[in-house]
């Protein structure tokens, strides 16, 4: 019986050898699947391209889903895209050799899903922070189901289904850019779904870490909401996460925060906006998220 093909897209800026070292190894090392491996410098060469693993340099860092999507397009190139890409972080690890064999299995069992998210852990294999479950009740980070939300730098997603909504919001840059391709997805009437017992290691890091990230998060909410919703809803999502933003950056950003809204509710008309219906809208309610939080 013929192996199942994934595609799997690596981002590099050659700044975490000893990360992505391991991250590649642990990839190489993955059994019972048929895997092309594509390596993106987002603005260099990569130092580290595995044997007979593609590669593109970018001239400039395009940002996070800018690099994978000129990932996702390398397989194209190729002649020979996989029915499922995984897209990589560099320093996140297989803490098994099966992972990718397992994902495959729950998107065979789950066919109305676009993308199928592992559990991600630290190192430990048991520490989830709230962020990384990708469902709004994330008390228990081990109870599988359907998500609306997703873990960017762990996911399987369908190839059909990435290539019909364009794949990632390329001028993103970086943060919430998983939101807008899980939206799309379930605008086509899929849906995703979260494989708590299959679980990927990642270090245990703060995304507030990145001196851009008050700025670029607040920013990509006004992107987010532009690009997906029914104009009645922007208003309720922007107030819901101003009033969270302005909560969570008590004791810092709050500045940069503003600047973000600002520069975003600026830009928003450079973004293509194609609404989800009504029905999409009211799935997602009856998911346990609705897109107004």
């Amino acid at each position: 019986m013929r192996e199942p093909s994934v595609d799997v897209v690596v981002l590099t800026m050659n700044d975490r050898p000893g990360e992505e070292t391991k991250a590649l190894d642990s990839l190489l090392a993955q059994k019972g699947v048929d895997i092309t491996i594509g390596v993106v410098g987002n603005g260099c060469v990569p130092d580290i391209v595995p044997e007979s693993a593609l590669s593109v340099s970018l001239p400039e860092n395009l940002g996070i889903p800018g690099g994978r999507n000129a990932g996702a397009r390398l397989f194209k190139e190729s002649g020979k895209p996989s029915e499922f890409i995984f897209f990589l972080d560099n320093d996140a690890v297989f803490p098994t050799d099966d992972v990718l064999l397992r994902l495959v299995t729950e998107a065979r069992a789950h066919p109305e899903a676009a993308y199928i998210q592992p559990r991600l852990t630290g190192p430990d294999d048991e520490t989830t922070p709230r962020r990384w479950v990708p469902r709004l009740r994330a008390s228990d980070p081990a109870k599988p189901g359907t998500v609306t939300t997703m873990t960017e730098g762990v996911v399987m997603v369908r190839r059909k289904e990435f290539d019909a909504v364009g794949g990632w919001a390329g001028d993103f840059f970086l943060y919430h850019e998983g939101i807008d391709l899980a939206w799309k997805f379930w605008s086509l009437g899929r849906t995703g779904w979260y494989a708590a017992g299959v679980r990927m290691h990642h270090p245990v890091t703060t995304p507030a870490r990145h001196a851009r990230f008050y700025r670029l998060a607040a920013r990509n909410r006004v992107w987010v909401a532009y690009r997906n919703l029914p104009r009645p809803l922007i208003p309720l999502y922007l107030g819901f996460w101003i009033v969270a933003t302005a909560l969570r950056s008590w004791h810092g950003g709050g500045r940069e925060s503003l600047k973000g809204l600002r520069e975003g509710w600026a830009g928003r008309h450079r973004q293509r906006r194609r609404p989800m219906d009504w029905r999409t809208v009211s799935r997602l309610t009856t998911a346990g998220r609705p897109p107004v939080i």
